[in-house]
């Protein structure tokens, strides 16, 4: 096939199912058809139908999240892959059913979705997938195109991941609840094990685990690495990565239009954040996937109530079971004035609300990087996956937030200590000036000169010239 130098490469993007990884995954096909790419964006058909719900769409078929896009002159085509169940079928009530089909069948769908697609024209072709897509790397050699793997997460949780085999020979992985400093991996000065991530901390592993490692041997065949980070707060990590593989920090990625992501319908919390004065409140959120002891509810509710804090509260759906009731006698009827329960709702535009001071949360990087843009501090009560690892560079790196659970159990009593601390104390006031310092750094990094704008720049430059190399030689 040779090489059509007036025709756009094509970026093939399949996104993972989880919301986490859903948003930074849109974001970058902006980004990418910002820059002249043409872009086919492919969303698991129950993921579409979740989106749809959400927007209050009764017929999926109606909506196409990329019309706004499109209609700004973007190149976005979008569709959807089934992953072999019913839309209706209960995906969380059947986790291992459905992780066993993501492992063992959807790659086939994956499969025939890709090669339609290019012997439907010659387009130049490049595959991006979530690094956690365990099918990216034989799909992308089947037809013979660029590989590009997309991380979501900090290059600190990749390194330590890419970096297991290493861990494994030490002997510091798996933890089994041991704690010791380590400085041998390539790139990370120090770190605990206690900082590591869940899937390191299990003796037992299991259907997840396999996924999750399987994936990070297969991420060393890439062609290129994307990551959503920003090269000044993780220069040594990226750096060494870098020695291994090509490896480019574009981050924070952040919608330039507005597209549906949301998995959930989202409440609009504006008009009630414009009744509280500046810097009052506190927004308290555990992200999209974590469940959440009744025990822990409790004492974040009592210790609400006595701090006597303003507080949006988002208690998604599946958090916590609330059949039996999960708050303190008097709960409800004590906060009306001063606190708002949601189940969902725009995090971004909460965070960028005046009248926010705090943000409570379980640190998922989606929140900690809107957290920083948005000049919020933190109290971090990570749950698992890479929360663990991204507390560390919250409260240990960079000095931007405050952990909630010092000595392993919660209690109302550290809650009100911490709200204080952070809300109202000479504390809070030397977070707020070093997330001032770490915004401006995000800041920099996106203008037209910075480095997370050069790195994408150089990207793209890379992987025309690799699909071109490809091209000819084919």
């Amino acid at each position: 096939m040779a090489t059509k130098k007036n025709q756009k490469p094509h970026a093939i993007m399949i996104s993972f199912h989880l919301q986490g990884h859903i948003i930074p995954f849109v974001n970058l096909a902006i980004k990418l058809a910002s820059k002249g790419f043409s872009v086919t964006f492919a969303h698991n058909e129950f993921i579409h139908h979740q989106i749809s719900k959400s927007q209050s769409v009764t017929n999926s078929t109606e909506i196409d999240i990329f019309s706004q896009a499109r209609s700004s002159g973007l190149d976005i085509n979008y569709t959807t892959i089934s992953d072999g169940f019913p839309v209706d079928f209960n995906r969380s009530a059947n986790f291992n059913l459905v992780l066993e089909s993501f492992i063992n069948k959807f790659p086939d769908k994956v499969d025939e979705f890709v090669g339609k697609l290019v012997q439907s024209n010659s387009s130049d072709y490049f595959l991006i997938a979530d690094t956690f897509s365990v099918w990216s790397a034989k799909i992308a050699k089947k037809y013979g195109l660029v590989n590009v793997s997309f991380w979501t997460e900090p290059a600190l949780v990749f390194s330590l991941y890419y970096h297991l085999q290493l861990l494994r020979e030490n002997g510091h992985v798996p933890v089994n609840g041991r704690r010791q400093n380590i400085d041998y991996v390539p790139g990370i000065k120090s770190i605990n094990t206690k900082d590591f991530m869940s899937y390191f901390q299990d003796s037992e592993l299991d259907l997840l685990h396999k996924v999750i490692f399987s994936a990070f041997d297969l991420v060393k065949s890439a062609d290129f690495i994307l990551c959503n980070t920003t090269q000044e707060l993780e220069k040594e990590t990226i750096s060494a990565l870098q020695q291994r593989q090509p490896f480019y920090a574009i981050g924070p990625l952040f919608a330039t239009v507005s597209i549906p992501r949301s998995l959930l319908p989202e409440s609009d919390c504006t008009e009630w954040l414009k009744t509280k004065p500046k810097g009052s409140v506190l927004y308290v959120s555990f992200g999209s996937l974590a469940k959440i002891d009744k025990n822990v509810i409790l004492e974040i509710a009592s210790g609400l109530l006595i701090s006597e804090v303003n507080f949006i509260w988002v208690l998604r759906p599946g958090t916590v079971d609330f059949s039996d009731g999960i708050f303190p006698g008097g709960f409800e009827n004590r906060m009306k004035e001063r606190g708002l329960i949601v189940p969902w709702c725009s995090q971004d535009r909460v965070l960028l609300d005046p009248g926010v001071g705090g943000f409570l949360t379980h640190c998922g990087w989606n929140s900690v990087l809107e957290s920083l843009w948005c000049g919020v501090p933190m109290i971090c009560y990570p749950l698992f996956t890479d929360q663990p690892t991204n507390r560390k560079l919250v409260v240990d790196d960079w000095k931007i937030g405050i952990n909630l659970c010092e000595g392993g159990v919660i209690t109302k009593e550290e809650v009100v200590e911490k709200i204080e601390s952070l809300m109202n104390g000479k504390r809070g006031d030397e977070l707020r000036k070093e997330i001032n310092k770490v915004r401006n750094v995000l800041q920099n990094a996106l203008a037209k000169d910075g480095s997370s704008e050069k790195n994408f720049d150089c990207f793209v430059r890379d992987v025309v010239a690799q699909i071109h190399k490809r091209c000819v030689q084919v």
